[in-house]
């Protein structure tokens, strides 16, 4: 803060965000961003199905989601915490694992809460056709450019990159179009 200024006059010359923060938002990231899933109501839906550990549940619902929802751990595991304090769900040592199960007040939640959209169903219907199924595209392409980088030939090699070059010219072409 200048000298002799309030906070005040400091966030209103960097507008509503304050220094560091640009119009685009906070992280001035910018773009559309995928809706947070509900790891709460997730974590009890999936377990509603069948007994899990917490990796198992993470990448369920990346799967789910096709890769638009990936929770991270360090929301997952509380979460789980959370739910066993509150006598939800139970969790046992298993092969190395601590699998975790819905308890007679977890199914009694849960059957509450049927007939209501999954939490993953919400974050793929919100995102559209095209950005659900860009993981699993993204991913197919990789292990191409993998096999090509590894196996091929320089040739190969060089033109492989060509090909990503102009992939990436005619995305931002995409962009640059008039509606």
């Amino acid at each position: 803060m200048r000298r002799g200024s309030t906070h005040r006059e400091e966030r209103a010359a960097f507008g509503d965000w304050g220094p560091g923060f640009g119009p685009r938002g906070r992280g001035g990231r910018g773009g559309r961003r995928t809706k947070r899933g509900n790891v709460r109501a997730a974590i009890l839906a999936l377990l509603a199905e069948r007994p899990m550990h917490g990796y198992e549940m993470i990448q369920e619902l990346e799967n789910r989601t096709g890769g638009l929802w990936r929770p991270s751990p360090g929301s997952v595991y509380p979460t789980l915490q959370l739910l066993e304090d509150e006598g939800l769900i139970s969790g046992r040592e298993s092969s190395g694992k601590r699998l975790f199960a819905l308890t007679d007040a977890g199914r009694a939640e849960t059957e509450a809460a049927a007939g209501r959209t999954p939490p993953w169903a919400e974050i793929t219907e919100d995102a559209g056709e095209a950005a659900t199924h860009l993981h699993s595209a993204m991913g197919r392409l990789m292990m191409a450019l993998r096999q090509v980088m590894h196996a091929g030939n320089e040739e190969q090699r060089e033109r492989a990159l060509d090909v990503i070059n102009d992939a990436r010219r005619r995305l931002y072409g995409i962009l640059a179009e008039d509606d």
